[in-house]
């Protein structure tokens, strides 16, 4: 039987606020996402937040407005409150991908943990880095269609269609907390490439 565990990508202030669209996506998302993480902390699969986190002498960051984002201990850094309940994990990232330079990979060994559930934003970006290099590191990755967002909409789509083909079942929340809470669990087989 699967051992699963969520993982949310850059639910955070600046990251949400940087522009309108992104604003709405989340927010468009926000009552589905908050259902689904409560019934995952309901059947016991634990919920890690991957917060990105700039100090201010890294290099390659993108600037946002002519300023560093997240940048560490400021308001703009921290997780949305509507997301995190007290008993989630949360696990600082200083790159796009969740397992780069991160305690990640140790904490899913530790608890027996062979199946991630990867969600939140950008879909083009910290979700396809961190489902590949979940998919490197031999976990299943499962990534939910409707609770991961994108700036625009052909980025999310684009995404999901090359996560699909690639290293991940792609599925709505809802079969996915059906398959999880049923057991009925999920095919991880890899179809042959063309």
């Amino acid at each position: 039987m699967s051992r699963y565990a969520i993982l949310t990508n850059d639910l955070q202030r600046d990251l949400v606020d940087k522009n309108e669209q992104r604003k709405a996506n989340v927010q468009e998302m926000t009552p589905a996402f908050q259902e689904f993480l409560a019934r995952m902390r309901e059947l016991q699969v634990p919920v890690i937040h991957l917060q990105l986190v700039y100090d201010e002498g890294d290099k390659k960051i993108e600037y946002h407005d002519g300023r560093i984002p997240v940048l560490r201990g400021t308001r703009g850094a921290e997780l949305l409150p509507e997301f995190v309940d007290p008993v989630d994990i949360v696990m600082e990232k200083k790159k796009d991908s969740g397992f780069f330079e991160t305690d990640l990979h140790d904490y899913l060994q530790k608890n027996d943990i062979d199946t991630v559930i990867i969600t939140g934003m950008q879909a083009q970006v910290c979700i396809q880095t961190t489902a590949a290099d979940a998919h490197f590191r031999g976990y299943n990755v499962v990534v939910p269609s409707d609770g991961v967002v994108s700036t625009r909409e052909e980025d999310r789509t684009r995404a999901l269609e090359w996560l699909a083909s690639y290293c991940a079942v792609v599925a709505p929340m809802a079969e996915v907390a059906r398959r999880i809470g049923s057991e009925e669990g999920f095919d991880f087989s890899v179809a042959a490439l063309p």
